[in-house]
């Protein structure tokens, strides 16, 4: 059974982060939505997440992937694209050691590669840059504010810490869920999209679609973000319920700091 490679750091607190407890008041998702339904359920692709701890930039290009094809346009990616952004980012030299043995290789903070994916954004394999609009921290007490986000912006990006089991529990198809008395390393933590609910969350990662339990998230879940993207609004899709006016005047206040 091969090890895939992780590549988050424990989360960290900013005040200037923007919350989205703060501009958002809706009714309840409904019961269960998806999308993943647009690409097979082993189709997004691994984008060297098998051998990098690029797991911040691999589900940046899955997010971009889905966001895309939600307004009706094709965006691909390979390793070497989303892995420009991780060195952009990080330093990350491909060529300072092999896969297990490079020094350059230790993972992104979410909040950094928000950061470059709003300033600059990623590039598909037909040269066309990806950015990304205001980005929102999540309450991870708040399952509920996860689901609205998820429905409301398509997909939200979780971050958690790994325990070694969830391997195994990957490469034999079963839903990542708590297995007692066996406490992940708080060092060692990954990134995945969430791109639906069903009777588990579901979440992309390693190029396949995985189920995640309540549970599981309730356990491990250290960080949760969302993101506004005009990828998936081209054809007139609105935000209802959202207060845009007053994120984009936060957004101009915190310029000023």
């Amino acid at each position: 059974m091969p090890r895939l490679k992780l590549g988050k750091p424990p989360a960290t607190d900013d005040t200037r982060d923007l919350l989205f407890k703060n501009y958002v008041q809706l009714p309840s998702p409904p019961t269960t939505f998806s999308n993943a339904s647009l690409f097979p359920a082993k189709g997004w692709g691994m984008l060297g997440n098998d051998e990098w701890g690029d797991c911040v930039w691999a589900g940046a290009g899955h997010e971009t992937m889905l966001l895309s094809k939600l307004g009706n346009k094709e965006a691909d990616f390979t390793a070497q694209d989303v892995l420009a952004g991780y060195e952009a980012v990080t330093g990350f030299n491909p060529q300072a050691g092999s896969p297990g043995h490079n020094p350059t290789d230790n993972g992104t903070e979410p909040r950094k590669a928000y950061g470059y994916r709003r300033a600059t954004g990623i590039v598909d394999v037909a040269g066309n840059p990806h950015k990304i609009g205001a980005y929102l921290k999540l309450d991870t007490g708040n399952l509920e504010h996860i689901y609205q986000a998820a429905y409301l912006f398509e997909v939200v990006g979780i971050g958690f810490k790994f325990p070694e089991y969830a391997m195994e529990q990957f490469h034999n198809g079963e839903p990542w869920d708590v297995i007692p008395g066996k406490e992940p390393n708080p060092e060692e933590g990954h990134y995945v999209p969430c791109i639906g609910k069903s009777t588990n969350i579901e979440v992309v990662t390693w190029g396949a679609l995985q189920q995640m339990t309540v549970a599981f998230f309730e356990a491990y879940c250290d960080e949760a973000w969302t993101y506004i993207s005009e990828e998936p609004f081209v054809n007139g899709r609105d935000i209802d319920g959202f207060d845009l006016e007053q994120l984009k005047a936060d957004l101009k206040a915190l310029k000023k700091r």
